[in-house]
């Protein structure tokens, strides 16, 4: 059977510091650690229970938003990429995740200019979109695609609106021919089916694709609704403290698939 995009059985996490309140945000009210925590950990299990085995790396105290992996490195099944987060407080976490990497893959490659965030990058069954934003630039896009080039993928690079802190903070894949999204970037998936959610719900546009289950956060009942009628498994998981610095589920972890039946 060919594998899909979101067919994962490996996945790298780092557990939430007390430090993570401190975490980058643009609303006034910080999380409370010990709800974050159970929302991570919760995280962790839906991953687990879905048919991942997940990796758990210490938490790093000195770096409040570092639980979130996937802004400073990018996987896929033949390689990593070790990316150039674009907030300065978090330049560093690249670096610290290399060793981890280094255990899985043989092919860690290395932006090497400019900036850019894991956030910023979706990966559809045909292309992988990187999107300009506050925290991604063009010298880090372009550099990024050349390093995805030697991994066999091809980029396409497009605007995020100015009222998305990432690109993935709007849409998701669900399945091979469908993504949702808001309607800011509908219009990039011209060959898809696009699913979007109603105004008060967009924030469920974050989720993810792992196997055969989509993960999105409580509290957005139509969306939910809507994906559970193309017949997959929903699973919402809580993420009210997660959001509050300016995050999602797929923030939270690093997923390839090993090569492995």
């Amino acid at each position: 059977m060919t594998r899909r995009v979101y067919d994962f059985d490996r996945a790298i996490v780092r557990e939430p510091g007390a430090s993570v309140v401190d975490g980058l945000r643009t609303g006034p009210e910080a999380p409370a650690f010990d709800r974050l925590l159970a929302e991570h950990r919760a995280y962790v299990a839906a991953l687990e229970g879905a048919g991942v085995a997940v990796e758990r790396l210490p938490s790093l105290p000195a770096y409040p938003d570092s639980v979130f992996v996937e802004d400073p490195a990018f996987v896929l099944a033949d390689g990593a990429i070790l990316l150039r987060p674009g907030a300065p407080s978090r330049f560093d976490e690249a670096a610290l995740l290399e060793p981890a990497l280094r255990r899985h893959f043989a092919h860690v490659a290395r932006v090497d200019r400019g900036h850019i965030d894991g956030g910023d990058i979706l990966v559809l069954p045909d292309a992988i979109l990187v999107g300009l934003s506050a925290r991604t630039d063009r010298e880090g896009a372009t550099r990024f695609a050349e390093l995805a080039r030697d991994l066999g993928w091809s980029t396409r690079i497009v605007p995020t609106p100015e009222t998305l802190l990432h690109l993935k903070t709007g849409c998701a894949l669900v399945d091979e021919g469908t993504v949702i999204a808001t309607p800011q970037i509908a219009s990039l998936f011209r060959n898809y089916t696009v699913l979007v959610p109603p105004p008060q719900e967009f924030g469920a546009a974050n989720l993810i694709r792992v196997n055969d289950r989509v993960l999105m956060a409580q509290g957005f009942p139509q969306t939910a609704d809507m994906i559970g009628d193309k017949r997959i498994q929903v699973v919402e998981l809580p993420a009210s403290e997660i959001a509050r610095i300016d995050a999602g589920l797929s923030c939270m972890s690093l997923r390839w698939h090993s090569g492995g039946e």
